[in-house]
């Protein structure tokens, strides 16, 4: 993923989105559209893993039955009645599947959403204040940032005694650790939009900070804050998995990490039980993928030399294909009229 810190804001994408309008023949993009990616193979195939995942963890517990029924059906390979088999007591592995999705989710935009406002408040509020603000805000952002993230989550989680370790405080520990790298980056875009001319003409005309943050400096910020928060949801299931897999995880809920670590106690890797330990590590891996393929479209809005080079791209396949057709036909490629040159202006050369 592109650093966002070293790009330009995504305010300065007019001149690129007007070239590409003029290559496609559309009109230019304006206003909210402009904060949007635009779509591609990538994106699209990201919508739908992550679309798909989310639809089965929101309607899935609905479709199946009692994840914890135990059965006299142990370690049964996936049938017609159990799609997914059973596990080693004999509970169907699909509902427990279904469950554990929805536990992730849960916790995956808990600790986003958590960290995306703890990253905006220290990132965004702290530039635009600046002075000693900025300063101590940044002071306590870089504490924050080289403290190890996962030994802290770990002894977090340790203390906490295992009947209070439920699904919000898991996700609270995940989202403490995880906010600092965001903040960052976001203070470096605050500093870069708090500078121009429209926002120095808002401070002029008397505006409150807040009415300044948000009308002004946030809507330029929107595309790296949605990739930050996509950040923190991959950060947040990779954690919580990790964390349930050394049995730290939520006590009272079901998660994915929680399914793989009764899978490694029941043996399932050992006895051969595939079904049991693969399905919600695929799902992991699908959704972190999904993730990352949206997060990459953004990188388009957020370094719009990403999006150049894309365009290049697809002038040089269409001029390869041109070519290939008129060499095919016999015909000459016809001439591209000569740009005009702007009038220059005698009394300034003087």
């Amino acid at each position: 993923m592109t650093n966002p810190s070293t790009a330009p804001a995504a305010g300065d994408n007019a001149e690129l989105l007007a070239e590409a309008a003029a290559e496609t023949g559309r009109a230019p993009r304006s206003g909210w559209r402009m904060l949007l990616p635009t779509m591609t193979p990538w994106l699209a195939v990201g919508l739908i893993l992550v679309g798909g995942i989310t639809l089965f963890g929101l309607v899935g517990p609905y479709l199946v039955g009692d994840p914890t029924e135990i059965r006299d059906q142990g370690l049964t390979a996936p049938t017609g009645e159990f799609i997914l088999g059973t596990t080693q007591t004999g509970q169907d592995v699909m509902a427990q599947l279904a469950y554990a999705t929805r536990g992730s989710l849960q916790i995956g935009f808990i600790v986003g959403v958590l960290a995306t406002i703890l990253s905006a408040f220290f990132g965004i509020y702290g530039a635009y204040r600046g002075r000693i603000v900025d300063e101590a805000f940044s002071l306590f952002t870089n504490v924050a940032l080289v403290i190890p993230g996962l030994p802290l989550v770990i002894v977090i989680s340790g203390f906490v005694p295992r009947e209070s370790r439920g699904l919000w405080t898991i996700a609270l520990v995940l989202a403490i650790t995880s906010w600092a790298g965001s903040a960052r980056v976001l203070r470096a875009q605050t500093l870069s939009v708090r500078n121009r001319d429209y926002v120095a003409a808002s401070q002029v005309s008397g505006e409150r900070p807040w009415r300044v943050i948000v009308v002004e400096i946030l809507p330029n910020l929107l595309p790296v804050i949605a990739s930050q928060f996509v950040f923190a949801v991959i950060s947040a299931l990779l954690g919580e998995a990790g964390l349930s897999f050394i049995g730290l995880g939520a006590s009272n809920s079901s998660t994915l990490g929680t399914m793989l670590f009764y899978a490694q106690n029941g043996f399932a890797l050992p006895l051969g039980a595939w079904w049991w330990f693969v399905p919600p590590g695929l799902v992991i891996a699908l959704f972190g993928m999904g993730l990352a393929l949206i997060n990459f479209s953004i990188d388009e809005i957020i370094n719009p030399k990403l999006k150049n080079t894309r365009l290049h791209r697809k002038r040089a396949r269409r001029a390869l294909r041109l070519e290939r057709e008129l060499a095919r036909t016999g015909r000459k490629a016809p001439r591209q009229a000569p740009r005009k040159a702007a009038p220059r202006n005698e009394e300034t050369v003087r």
